[in-house]
């Protein structure tokens, strides 16, 4: 009963990492746009939308983890490279703006929106992972 509750919760997880990476990339997108723009397109706001959906497959995932803990196989996940890309292309773009000495945020808040998504989406990472610890502590006491 466990295998085929793991194997159709690993296919709804499929689904949701895919849907968060056309997300993570069209929010990635608009966020470039709007910053090389120097605002010239408005704010993409898809930041709470995102997020969301971020949320939805971290905990998804942080339980699917969990219930293959009593399976002898293991799954790789990669919901982790959400949080990379974020945080890796936020630092260079702040480091390109800073050497065209503020070229690119004279008239935009784009750097500081993106700033606060990668942020969100550490946070997500590190929330889900706490989740997981306790649960793995909270399940392990006997």
């Amino acid at each position: 009963m466990t295998d085929k509750i793991i194997k159709i919760e690993t296919r709804i997880n499929n689904v949701l990492f895919w849907l968060c990476f056309f997300v993570t990339f069209l929010a990635i997108f608009m966020a470039l746009l709007e910053f090389f723009s120097k605002g010239e397109y408005p704010p993409s706001n898809i930041n709470i939308f995102y997020v969301g959906i971020l949320i939805i497959y971290a905990l998804h995932k942080e339980a699917l983890r969990f219930l293959e803990r009593s399976q002898s196989k293991r799954v790789t996940k990669g919901g982790e490279i959400f949080v990379y890309v974020w945080i890796i292309m936020t630092a260079c773009l702040y480091l390109l703006n800073f050497l065209t000495k503020g070229f690119y945020t004279q008239d935009s808040t784009a750097l500081l929106s993106m700033s606060f998504t990668a942020l969100e989406v550490g946070a997500v990472f590190v929330l889900a992972r706490i989740l997981k610890l306790l649960m793995i502590r909270l399940f392990n006491k006997k």
